[in-house]
């Protein structure tokens, strides 16, 4: 499975790189913050809202520390979607949050 670090991410954003982030935290976790252009689809609800997804783009899968991403990954994976797991998560980011 694919892994980007926090920083791998943020230099990608810096350098205007078009990504596709769906961070999989609750909606409360959120409201402290959350990388721009990330769409929120909490990972209860990822199964509901998969139709939401183009299987033609690379997401990468964020969360508080890395666990749910991970998890939302191997789904998102085993469903024939392109994704990448953030390892670290939100604890790790340095970079500006929305």
């Amino acid at each position: 499975m694919k892994q980007l670090t926090a920083k791998e991410v943020e230099q990608k954003l810096i350098q205007g790189e078009k990504l596709h982030i769906i961070d999989v935290r609750e909606v409360e976790e959120i409201q402290n913050g959350k990388i721009p252009s990330a769409i929120n689809i909490p990972l209860g609800l990822l199964p509901f809202r998969i139709q939401e997804l183009d299987k033609q783009k690379e997401y990468i899968i964020v969360c508080r520390s890395g666990n749910r991403s991970l998890m939302a990954t191997k789904y998102l994976l085993e469903q024939g979607y392109q994704a990448v797991n953030m390892s670290g998560g939100m604890l790790e980011w340095q970079g500006s949050v929305e």
